[in-house]
C-alpha cells in the first residue's frame, strides 16, 4: 500500500507554487505601492486605468472581471477615479441603461507618467531571466490564470 502523497514543500523542494505565486505578488505590490504613493491612485486603481487602456469602452462589470476587483469593489474605486477625472463615462449607443467607461486624456497622461516606473518593477522582477525565459515566463503565467478562469 503506497503512503501518502508528500507535497515538495514536504520533500525540501522548496515553497509550493502557491506560495511562491503569492509572494511575488506582494513584492510587486509593494513597489507599485512605492511608485504610485505620489500620483494619487492606488494600484487597484492603476490596473483598472491600465485595463482601459488596453480595451477602452467596458461596462464597470467587464472592468471588475478585467482589473480583478469585486464588482461592489469596482463602484468605489470607479467613483474615485472619476473624481480624479481620470474616467468618462458615457451611455452605451446600443444599450440605453449602460455606461461605457473610458480612459480620459488625465488618465492617459497619468499613465504615460508612471510607465517608467511600472517598466523598471517589471524589469527588476524579471532581471538574470534571458528574453527566452521571459517570454515563457509571460506565456506559463498566462496559462496558469486561464486554467483558474
Amino acid at each position: 500500500m503506497a503512503g501518502p502523497e508528500r507535497s515538495s514543500e514536504q520533500v525540501g523542494e522548496g515553497p509550493s507554487l502557491l506560495y511562491a505565486v503569492k509572494q511575488v505578488e506582494l513584492a510587486v505590490r509593494a513597489r507599485l505601492d512605492d511608485l504610485l504613493r505620489t500620483t494619487g491612485i492606488t494600484v487597484p486603481q492603476w490596473t483598472a486605468l491600465t485595463v482601459l487602456a488596453r480595451r477602452e469602452g467596458q461596462t464597470g462589470a467587464d472592468l471588475a472581471r478585467n482589473a480583478f476587483v469585486s464588482p461592489q469593489a469596482m463602484g468605489d474605486l470607479l467613483a474615485a477615479l472619476e473624481r480624479g477625472n481620470w474616467i468618462t463615462r458615457t451611455p452605451d449607443p446600443s444599450h440605453r441603461r449602460r455606461v461605457l467607461i473610458g480612459l480620459s486624456p488625465a488618465g492617459r497622461a497619468l499613465l504615460d507618467d508612471v510607465a517608467p516606473g511600472a517598466a523598471e518593477v517589471e524589469e527588476r522582477m524579471v532581471t538574470g531571466l534571458d528574453p527566452d525565459q521571459r517570454a515563457a515566463l509571460r506565456t506559463l503565467l498566462n496559462r496558469c490564470r486561464t486554467n483558474l478562469v
